[in-house]
């Protein structure tokens, strides 16, 4: 009877633990693999071959929608569910199958994106694809669709077209792109539920990423979820601190949700360059990771981000809200709260280095999704925050355009890593006991995207330059924002923004403008940013002859191989040298090989 009742308690202990929507004091961190029209970055076979580069960082890794939708799609217009109908915009089924073993192999969990909301039709306004599956078919009727949808406009269709609607009413707001389906019909839960345990027992996921759940009841996630039973579920639900808080409680605590008022606080602190923003609400609402905001009983349901898909700019028509400076800032302080972090691909592209130590150094110290934040400094120049990790391990994270000039109180701070604008401290643990990972060279964008570098780029002897290949969208105008490290935030040749106009050298092999920045100075920038046409890069380390694309640096420009011999000696002390990655070294290199030294390929 007692090992009856021992087994009966590990079994509903087990299913308690499968019921939450996150796991308690979890550690992991997350990337989102994709951003806008990512096509190329996000490929199923490219990201695979980051598998090695992105294990050393992310626990879990969140995928666009993976099902073919009709042609070019970044998934959100879903029209087909079931394998059969998986070869979408980012490739084959059979490479993401592959895709997401080998991320599995290497202790990363898959995220998907679920688009259960709304639903692409197939010929008309009303129609669904029929699909089967494990010898069931599979379809949703008209029947399915909310019979408000698209503020009655869908029913007055189908009445003069022969079709009936559902006779309810959407359980949550509507949405007018696509048509909004009934999730009290017992049809659409059947189809959803099969979808969803199809997406965890066959294509192996982990968990999955709600999109729009805002759309229809909590309830319904609450029951795909209790059916589906996924490790990890997190909701998009974009809205005020209490409406996301009752979307949580409304899901049984089966999801977590985006912690949107903390990226709203970041933004705040960035955009303004006002650091105590970091340590107020935004607009009456507080983070849900915050120790303000319900003693911070919702941080184990929170996962952070400070930019994202909707969020970063797109275009000039295209307005959206991003992050115009300090992004490694915004992801050191990301990466120092509670919750779960939740990293942008294109943060990561551009400071992978970076980034992979903000991690290790998190993970060395023990921050989890449940740990206590205290603030600890706040001002409108830096924002120091302590956050306590496992066996009295604690880490202190300053951010802020005086960072650098912040000093922690005890001698038992020690600083681990810095960078623009942040700084790690650590107590309880010694630097040289956290492993900085070592990342390998990614494998170069594929042949026709670039183009490659044109040999009409060239360096003169001692030159300080960039060179950045423009989008055609970009206009026929560059200009280049450069600034170092430890500054007053102006720019580096003190012009106002965008900064210094570039030149036009010609057009790439792919019809890209191709332009050269040259510095008025002697010595390098740290930093650089390139803008036209109301687009920008993201803040992006320089290299001495890089040449930039609009998602970071791609080669450099050399003008041949040198070795360094005793005469070394004549380089100034403060010369900087870049591996072949373009990432910069911390005083001279230890290691023989091929590094890069003020625009040349030098060997040691």
């Amino acid at each position: 009877m007692k090992r009856f009742l021992l087994s009966l308690i590990t079994v509903l202990g087990s299913l308690s633990m499968q019921a939450q929507g996150w796991p308690e004091n979890y550690a992991g961190v997350m990337l989102q693999g994709f951003y806008w029209d990512g096509y190329v970055d996000s490929q199923w076979s490219r990201l695979e071959k980051q598998a090695d580069n992105i294990a050393t960082s992310f626990d879990l890794v969140w995928l666009p929608q993976s099902a073919n939708c009709g042609g070019q799609s970044m998934g959100y217009d879903d029209l087909y569910w079931f394998p059969g109908h998986y070869d979408s915009s980012f490739g084959t089924e059979a490479e993401l199958r592959s895709l997401i073993k080998t991320f599995k192999d290497k202790g990363i969990g898959t995220i998907a994106d679920v688009v259960i909301n709304h639903r692409k039709n197939v010929s008309n306004w009303v129609d669904f694809p029929k699909e089967t599956y494990n010898g069931v078919t599979y379809e949703l009727k008209s029947t399915d669709i909310c019979a408000n949808d698209d503020g009655g406009a869908t029913k007055t269709w189908a009445t003069q077209n022969g079709y009936s609607l559902s006779s309810n009413n959407d359980t949550g707001e509507g949405w007018g792109g696509m048509r909004d389906l009934d999730h009290k019909s017992e049809n659409v839960q059947t189809n959803v539920k099969a979808y969803l345990k199809m997406l965890l027992e066959d294509l192996g996921y982990v968990g999955f990423r709600y999109d729009m759940v805002k759309g229809y009841a909590g309830s319904y996630t609450k029951m795909y979820n209790e059916d589906s039973k996924p490790q990890f579920s997190v909701g998009e639900c974009w809205d005020s601190s209490n409406t996301i808080k009752n979307w949580i409680e409304a899901t049984g605590k089966t999801s977590a949700a985006f912690d949107f008022q903390f990226r709203y606080t970041v933004r705040n602190a960035i955009n303004n360059q006002d650091w105590t923003k970091l340590a107020a609400q935004n607009e009456g609402n507080w983070p849900l990771v915050s120790s303000s905001y319900n003693n911070g009983s919702y941080r184990q349901y929170a996962v952070t981000f400070v930019e994202n898909h909707d969020t970063e700019y797109r275009s000039s028509t295209t307005q959206q809200d991003p992050i115009r400076k300090d992004t490694l800032a915004a992801n050191a302080y990301l990466l120092a709260m509670p919750g779960t972090p939740c990293v942008f691909l294109k943060h990561w592209q551009a400071y992978k280095q970076e980034i992979a130590n903000m991690v290790a150094v998190r993970k060395a110290v023990g921050v989890h999704n449940m740990s206590k934040p205290t603030t600890m400094a706040s001002n409108k120049q830096y924002y120091a925050v302590q956050v306590e990790g496992s066996d009295g391990k604690k880490l202190l994270c300053v951010v802020g355009s005086k960072a650098a000039s912040y000093t922690p109180n005890g001698d038992d701070w020690k600083k681990v890593i810095s960078g623009y604008h942040y700084v790690y401290y650590v107590k309880g643990i010694e630097p040289e006991a956290i492993t900085l990972p070592e990342l390998k060279e990614d494998e170069k964008p594929q042949d026709g995207v670039y183009g490659g570098v044109p040999s009409f780029c060239t360096v003169n002897d001692g030159e300080i330059c960039a060179f950045f290949e423009a989008p055609t969208t970009w206009g026929s105008q560059i200009f280049t924002w450069a600034w170092m490290n430890g500054g007053d935030g102006k720019d580096y040749v003190g012009t106002g923004w965008p900064g210094a106009q570039a030149t036009l050298l010609g057009t790439a092999d792919n019809g890209n403008k191709v332009f050269k920045w040259i510095s008025t100075k002697t010595t390098a920038p740290d930093m650089i940013i390139f803008s036209g046409g109301g687009n920008q890069t993201a803040d992006l380390p320089f290299t001495n002859a890089g040449y930039y694309t609009k998602d970071g640096k791609q080669d450099v420009v050399t003008t041949g191989i040198e070795a360094i011999t005793a005469n070394s000696q004549k380089l100034k002390a403060n010369t900087h040298y870049y591996d072949l990655t373009g990432r910069r070294l911390d005083g001279q290199p230890t290691k023989k090989g091929l590094y890069i030294v003020n625009g040349r390929k030098v060997i040691r």
